[in-house]
């Protein structure tokens, strides 16, 4: 798990990299996807245990020490959810650069001053 974890924050730096150095606006969205995916690698990497299962208890055995045998099933929630939450948003923000793309025809982001305060 420790190469997950390491792959994982290698993916959040390179987004984050993406994002503070690109100025096209699919390019800044993109990246905001990588540093998502690096997150959600290094949450499960975080979240497991190594030797337990999965939080399916279909044994009486199991049943009984079910709690000793088995990972902790939030942070696999918590990472489904931000998948989930995060296709959202990465179609939202594509749809805002389509948008302002019909607008003004360009993709760089230093062209849209207006919108700076």
């Amino acid at each position: 798990m420790t190469i997950v974890l390491g792959i994982g924050f290698l993916l959040m730096l390179i987004g984050f990299w993406g994002l503070l150095t690109r100025r096209n606006m699919i390019k800044m969205v993109l990246s905001i996807a990588i540093a998502e995916s690096g997150l959600q690698l290094a949450m499960i990497a975080i979240g497991y245990i190594n030797g337990r299962t999965a939080p399916i208890l279909n044994s009486e055995t199991l049943k009984l020490h079910g709690a000793l045998k088995v990972v902790d099933p939030v942070p696999q929630a918590l990472v489904l959810t931000a998948i989930v939450i995060g296709v959202a948003v990465n179609a939202l923000m594509l749809t805002f650069v389509i948008r302002l793309y019909q607008q003004k025809k360009s993709l760089d982001i230093s062209d849209y001053r207006d919108m700076k305060w």
